[in-house]
Formats: structure tokens, sequence, C-alpha cells
């Protein structure tokens, strides 16, 4: 042809002298070295290469095989559904059904003469003979009759072997999907009878077993959290000294204080200036301060260093990962059992340091860590991926459902947010997780005042109409607020990755917590625990016994807290945008709804006093005169659900969390119009809620399956041929011509994730797809000499001895798409169906490759940063003999070299792909999801 095309054909002048390859039948594999290997392949037991594909088999005999020619073993040929006898009617047959032989006591190795003999068992169904028959013929082939559940075979087309996923590399749903039913045929067609249900039983049941014990580990870390966050908190103040009211040092302020209406009256908590026999009012403000700024930063950076040392994937919430990972990308250590450990650890010190941070976000990371943990105990779970997310999603409900007490909205937000599939059986096992960590929550009681929350609270009273023109206006600050805090953190994050100067991790760490120390303190509302400030915003003034923040002031002195509200939600905005992004376990659910509590009760306050001394305005004709109008606490709740819905762009699951925190059904009206104005208020800045802006921001492959192309991932209009990976800039292999050592050559030569195959350099005719994976495992694990012949088509002439036959390993049915297809449904197969690649081709001959990183890339218009910052690559790739294709359409351009590399070039975590270490000294990546 006329166009160039890196076409990898090497070993001409040898296969003229030697057929092409197949690896030897009868010769045992090798083990698998483990660098090539991340986990046993399930089928490495199965007879994969026990039957040769080379045996010669001419037309007149299979026409004399065919088994409709005639009558099998004397039974005449019928298609009559035959009547099945009952197992009580003979004892052979009852105890066969016992033991597991579907078809009485008759079994493959008895002739046909034996299907009616005096014992009266049961003849065989005719289906089942002529697999009998087939199978003692020497012309089976494994995989090639009914539906019996005998291994598949390999070599004729289909999906294709694989072994363990890599590092940072995107997962085959299609394939997961297909090796999920074969194992579920070969269960269900082999295990008959009594013993055949026990065994399904016990298959059906480890999803289940793995979901209770996620949520009874889920429910006990989360109360440890609580307890030992809260305890860290109040040490920052004081301690509780052993008096006569029976206190000990490892109690906090509440417990130490239990039983006490108003906190100022327990003698057993004593603050650090009173510890020190400081007694001038200047000398006690200033000692407290000084033991404040110590232990706030000292915790901050305990956290910062148990995240740098031992698991740097137990930074941040661990949402946006999560997202990607139940979207089919693969990211070792970040559900393993350091991450857990660190991320449970981290989380205490973080939230006891003070800063604006929460912990509700990241126990959806540590409620998946604990179900990754529980499903390695299950190789059939384990060895899925398909199985492993959905367990994931199911258990990702958990983690919301200890962090606001809210079962029901733990489900919905894993719905909602986090997962990318999620069927009625996936919604059903995430209530039952969800469920569980709850009631062992509820049970071990941290607060001991029977809430799963320190912030749950009760409302009885109920609301009048003038106030939706407040509640609406709360929830138009609630999106302006998201708006502009995503923006801001996305700034500071951009300005950090592109300034050189700044110090490392630790250090940015504590210079931050300093600096929020010292804002903390001086006020009062901001120097406390963020979820003891949310619970007294939230309470409601007539059911208050102790007011530590003055929030129940009447008159004039009601105007500074007003004004010490507001400005703590604007330092708090500030802070928190600074904040999340830290190398520190960091949610930022919690803070958002901090400042919306902040302001919402402001706003409350101020409708209380206008209603207070305006009692004959015409909008407040509906107050009784004697009972309070307007709840403050109430406002509070708005403004929190308002922001948080701004943050995340989140709907319905923060309707019902905040409706099971309250427990008052008759709010769900107001807040879910404060939601829905504060989504649209944010949708106007931009449509990416915060987590999917990290995503972004991180470079994820993550492509929402609910997005139609009209959202954030807005898809142009113009054909897949524009912007997909010609041939012409893709190394390419041939069906023939290889030797073991061309093979290595090429993947020495180039980092490329896969490699599609073709007939010949000429036609170009599409043969399949190889992964760099498969293909590297056999090359190292064939032990064969540099020169044997290797290939990927059927060779009846070769010797299986000396050659190695590479069809098992190769994806012989891509999804292919013509090249004028459009962009819309080439992004839809990546979305819906969850493929790594899609290979593009006219008539059969290959015109393109597409894989779900390009997708990402055009989607979310960096194409041109993409290009700018690999101009180095390109370089380096041009000196290879990879060529550069152009994006026509679309006004950037595509560099070909990552569009053949699949998903991974890049170290897509802003950790060097070498240099992370193991997570501790005895777990080199052997925690992580696969």
């Amino acid at each position: 042809m006329s166009r160039h095309r890196n076409i990898i054909s090497f070993g001409d002048e040898e296969a003229s002298s030697s057929s092409s390859s197949s690896l030897s039948p009868n010769e045992p594999r090798p083990p698998p070295p483990p660098v090539f290997r991340d986990e046993i392949d399930r089928f490495d037991n199965d007879h994969d290469f026990d039957h040769g594909y080379d045996h010669g088999l001419d037309r007149d005999d299979v026409l004399g095989d065919d088994p409709l020619q005639g009558d099998i073993g004397g039974v005449p040929m019928s298609f009559k559904r035959k009547q099945k006898r009952s197992i009580f009617s003979q004892p052979a047959r009852m105890l066969s059904a016992l033991m597991g032989n579907r078809f009485g006591s008759w079994s493959p190795a008895v002739g046909p003469s034996a299907t009616a003999t005096s014992t009266g068992t049961a003849t065989p169904t005719l289906l089942h003979t002529i697999d009998a028959e087939s199978r003692d013929s020497a012309t089976f082939v494994p995989g090639n009759g009914p539906k019996d559940g005998v291994p598949l075979d390999w070599y004729v087309e289909g999906p294709g072997r694989r072994v363990g996923y890599e590092d940072l590399t995107a997962i085959d749903w299609i394939f997961e999907y297909t090796k999920e039913r074969q194992r579920l045929r070969v269960l269900y067609s082999s295990a008959t009878g009594l013993i055949g249900h026990v065994q399904q039983l016990a298959d059906a049941s480890q999803v289940w077993i793995v979901l209770v014990l996620t949520g009874l580990a889920v429910g006990t870390v989360a109360a440890g959290i609580a307890v030992v966050s809260n305890w860290l908190g109040d040490i920052k103040t004081g301690y509780c000294s052993s008096g006569p009211d029976g206190g000990a040092f490892y109690l906090n302020k509440q417990f130490c204080c239990l039983g006490y209406d108003q906190g100022a009256n327990c003698l057993g908590w004593k603050p650090w200036a009173a510890a020190l026999g400081i007694g001038s009012a200047a000398g006690k403000w200033f000692i407290e301060y000084f033991f404040f700024l110590v232990f706030s930063i000292t915790f901050a950076l305990a956290a910062g260093f148990l995240v740098k040392e031992y698991a740097i994937y137990a930074k941040h919430s661990g949402i946006p990962e999560i997202k990607t990972v139940l979207g089919g990308f693969v990211i070792r250590r970040f559900l393993g059992g350091w991450t857990l450990v660190t991320k449970s650890l981290g989380l205490c010190l973080a939230v006891a340091s003070g800063m604006w941070l929460g912990k509700e976000g990241p126990l959806v990371h540590v409620a998946c860590c604990c179900a990754n943990v529980f499903v390695k105990l299950f190789p059939d779970i384990n060895g899925n991926e398909a199985r492993k997310r959905a367990v994931l999603s199911a258990a990702a409900s958990s983690g919301i459902s200890v962090a606001f007490g809210s079962p029901i909205g733990g489900v919905l937000f894993s719905l909602e947010q986090l997962s990318y599939y999620f069927p009625d059986k996936t919604m059903w096992q995430s209530f039952v997780c969800a469920m569980t960590a709850a009631g062992v929550l509820q049970a071990l009681d941290p607060f001991r005042s029977g809430k799963l929350v320190l912030y749950q609270v009760k409302f009885s009273a109920g609301w009048h109409r003038f106030e939706i023109i407040p509640f609406a206006l709360l929830g138009i600050l609630g999106g302006i607020y998201g708006g502009l805090f995503i923006k801001a953190n996305m700034r500071v994050a951009e300005w950090k990755k592109s300034t050189t100067w700044l110090p490392g991790p630790l250090i940015q760490v504590a210079i931050v917590a300093l600096f929020t120390a010292l804002i903390n303190y001086p006020n009062f509302y901001m120097r406390a625990q963020t979820s003891e400030l949310v619970s007294s915003l939230f309470t409601d003034c007539s059911l208050v016994l102790d007011d530590p923040f003055g929030l129940c002031k009447t008159g004039a002195a009601s105007a500074s807290t007003i004004v010490l509200l507001i400005f703590a939600s604007i330092l708090g905005f500030f802070l928190a945008s600074v904040t999340f992004g830290l190398q520190i376990p960091a949610g930022i659910i919690l803070p958002s709804m901090a400042i919306g509590a902040l302001f919402g009760r402001a706003v409350g306050i101020i409708m209380e006093i206008w209603q207070h001394n305006h009692p004959q305005f015409f909008a407040f004709s509906t107050c009784d005169p004697d009972v309070p109008c307007v709840t403050p606490g109430v406002y509070a709740i708005i403004g929190a659900a308002a922001t948080l819905a701004g943050v995340t762009r989140l709907t319905v699951s923060i309707v019902v969390i905040m409706f099971e925190l309250t427990g008052a059904l008759s709010y769900v009206l107001p807040i879910m119009i404060a939601v829905m104005l504060s989504k649209w208020v944010g949708d106007a800045f931009s449509r990416r809620g915060i987590y999917e802006s990290w995503i972004h921001f991180n470079g994820y492959p993550f492509l929402d399956s609910g997005d139609e192309g009209g959202g954030a991932q807005h898809v142009p209009d113009i054909t897949a041929g524009q912007i997909m990976t010609r041939i012409e800039d893709l190394v390419v292999l041939t069906a023939t011509g290889h030797t073991i050592a061309s093979l290595r050559t090429v993947l020495d030569s180039c980092a490329y994730r896969g490699f599609p195959v073709v007939s010949d350099p000429r036609d170009a005719m599409l043969l399949g797809y190889i992964s760099r994976s498969e293909l590297a495992y056999n090359l190292a694990a064939c032990n064969l000499p540099p020169e044997t012949e290797a290939f990927f088509s059927h060779q009846p002439l070769a010797d299986p001895r000396s050659t190695l036959d590479l069809r098992p390993w190769m994806d012989q049915t891509p999804l292919t798409l013509p090249s004028h297809s459009s962009l819309h449904l080439a992004v839809s197969y990546f979305q819906k169906l969850g493929v790594r690649y899609v290979l593009f081709s006219d008539r059969g001959v290959l015109q393109g490759l597409l894989t779900k990183k390009d997708c990402w890339y055009v989607l979310n218009g960096v194409e041109e940063t993409r290009r700018t910052g690999a101009a180095g690559a390109d370089a380096d790739a041009a000196s290879r003999g990879v060529g550069m294709g152009v994006g026509v359409g679309v006004g950037v351009g595509v560099r070909a070299g990552e569009a053949a590399t699949e998903d991974e070039g890049a170290d897509l975590l802003g950790v060097a792909s070498g240099g992370l270490g193991p997570e501790s000294p005895n777990d080199d990546r052997a925690s992580g999801i696969l």
C-alpha cells in the first residue's frame, strides 16, 4: 500500500524456512514469573493446551460423526421433551440425586447399551448422550460441545485469556462478566443433587458474608474513630483529672462531665492553665492558646507523617479514587490493609488537629478498604473484578451510613455519587451492609446518648409559608458557596502543582495547621470541634440546658452573635479551600455543612429578631402569639444541606440524609427546595462537583456512565476517525513472521499497552488485539529458545513442540466500529460497555485505535496541554518510528503514542511510578485491589 505503516513482521527469513508457531500441548507450562503476572489466572488448571488445534479433520470424518445422521445408542431420534421421573420412584435415583449425579447411576464411561439395564436406571437425555460419545472420541475439543461446564477452548474465537491487571490500567468489563458467566456455568452444570445445592448456596452466600463482615468492621472502626478523635480534640484544651467524680485521663470532656447540665460547673475537667497553677486571666489565655497551637500542629504532623511513610493513598477523602476504581480502573494499594490502618489512625489525628476537614468522606474509603480485606478470603470474588466492584459499591454505602447515622442515605449516596453500575441486586446488598454498620454503631453507642452521630437532632415544630423565601435564599447562597469553593480549591491545587519553590508536604501541613490554630482559637465558634459546632448550630434553643456558644442570646446581645457567625463562615471558607488537598486524610462534607450551618443560623437569628420586633407584619400573621414562630436551628440545617449540595452536586441523597438526621418529615420540602436551587446555581458555575473536579485534576480516566454528552464531559460532534490513532501511527503485529526474540524487541522498543494484530502488511486485515501483559507473560513463561517462531493465526503444519501459539492469549473478537462512526457512539461503548479500547476497521481492514484515556482527554478538553507537555516524549517516539496523528475538527492534536498506550502512560497520582515504595517493609504490592 502507498501509506507507511508501523507493522512489525520480524523474522521473514525464518518464516520461510520453518512453519509458524504453537506452544506444545504436551509440555507442562512452567510457573509464571511474578514480575509479569500479578495474580494467577483462574483457568491455569483448565485443559487449555491439552487439545491441540492441529488435528487433521477432513470433511468426510466430520460429516460421519454428525449425531443427527442416525440413531444414537439405539434411541430413536426424537425432539419431544421427555417426562422427568421422580427421584422417589427408585432408590438408586434418590441416592444419585443426593450424591450429585444428574443422570442416575449412569456415567459417561458406560457404553450406550447400558442406558437401559436391569438396574432400572434412567435413560440419559439425548444431548448428554451426544456429549458423552463426543467426549470419548479422539476428536473432541473442550468448549465446542453443549454447555456442560467444560473449560473454554481458548484457540477458537473469543476474548482470550488474561493475566492480572497492572497498576493504573483499565478493566475490561466484558471479559470479567464473560469469565463470571463461565464460572457459573461450570458450577451449575457440575453441581447437582443435594451436594450441588449446598455448593451453589455456599457460592451465593460469599458476597453476603463479605458484606456482613464489612458492616461489622465499619461500625466498629467508626465508633473507635469517633471516641479517639473526640478525646484528642479535647486534650488541646485540658484533661480529665481523677477526682471525687471518678474521672480518668482517658475520658474526654463529655464523659468526664457526664451528669452536669452545664459544663462550667464540672470540677473534673482541668484546663491546662489550671493544671499549671496560673491564675491571672491574661496568663490563662496565653497558656491555653499555646497548648492549643502545640497540640494542633503535633496532631496534623503526625497524620501527615503516617500518610507519607506508610500509605500515600490514605491522603484526601478517597472518594474521587473510589469513583474511578468503580468505573473500571486499577489503583494498587489504594484499598490495601496498610491504607486502612493509616487512614483510620490519620483520621483521628487530622480531625483532632482542629483543621477544617471532616471524617465523613474518608469513612467511605475506610469502608471500601474493609470490604477489600474480606474479599481476599474468597478467591472466587477476589479473582473477578466485576464481582469485586459490586461488593465495593455496596460497602461504600456503609461509610455514609455510619458517618451520618443514615443507612438509607448511604445507599442513595452510593447510587447517586459513587457507583458506575448499580443494579437492583447491588442496591439490596448495599442496604444490608449499611444496615449492619448502623446497627453495630448503635449497639456500641460511642457518645452514650443513643445517637449515631453527635449532631443528630429532633424537631417537633413546623414551618410557615413565609419562610420559603429565606429557605430559597439559603439555597442560592449554598450554590454560590459551592461554585466559589470548587474554583478556589482547584486554583490552590493548581498553584501548588505549578510552583516549584514550595516546601514539602509535611511542611505544608504544619504551616496550614499553625495558621488554622492561630485563627480558630480567638473565635470560640471555630475553636470547638467541627462536629460539636454543627451539633450546637442544629439545636433548638427551647430544648437547650447548656449554651456554651451563646447561640440562644436574645435582644441586642444577639447582634454580636450574628457578626461572629458570618465572620466564622467566611474564615471557614478560605481555610477549607486551603486544607482540602493536603497530604492528610481529609473530607469536605462536614466543613461544608459547618459553613452552611453558620450562615444559616445567622439568617435564622435575623428572621427571629425581625418577627419578634415586628409581629404585626403581614407575613407573620400566621404565627401564634405565645409560641416561638421561627426556629434558627432549622435554618442551620437548611443552610448545611444547601452548601453540601453546592459542593458535591448531590440531590436526593442529601435530602434523605438530612431527613434521617432530624427525623422531621415536615422539613423535607424546604430541604428539597434549598437543595434544588443550590444545584442549579452551582451548575451555573461548573457542571463538575468537587469530586469530579479532583478526578479531572488528577487525570483519572473516568467516563461518567450517566453523562449523555451534554454534561461536564461534552462530546464533540465529529467522527471517531478524526481523533483515533491511525494505523500509520500504531505499532501493529502481523499474524506470522515473528520469533520470541523479535517480539521481545518490540516490547523493549515501546511502552504501549497493547498491539493490534493484522493478517499481513499489505492487506492489514484485522485479526485481533493482544495486550502487553499477556504477550510479555507468554514470552517469559514459554521456556523456548529466542529463535522459536511465534504466530497469531492458525497454522496447521506448525510443530507444537518447537513453536509458540499466541492465539489463546489474543482477543480474537475485539469490539470494532467503522472509521466514519460518530464519536458519540464510540464514547457510548466506553461508558456503557466499559471496554478498554475500540478498533476501527473498514470492510475488515484496520484503520485505527481509540482507547478509554483518549476519549477522556477529548471529552475533558485537555488535548493541547497533553500535547505541549509531552513534546519531549514525542521526539523520543519519533526516533522509534512512531508518528504523529492530527485530530481534524477538534481543534487540538492527538498524540498517537499516548493513544496506543491505552490508559496509563503518565503518573496519575502525582507520585513517580517507579519511586513509590511498598506500603510496608513486609507488604510489597500485596494489599492492593488485585
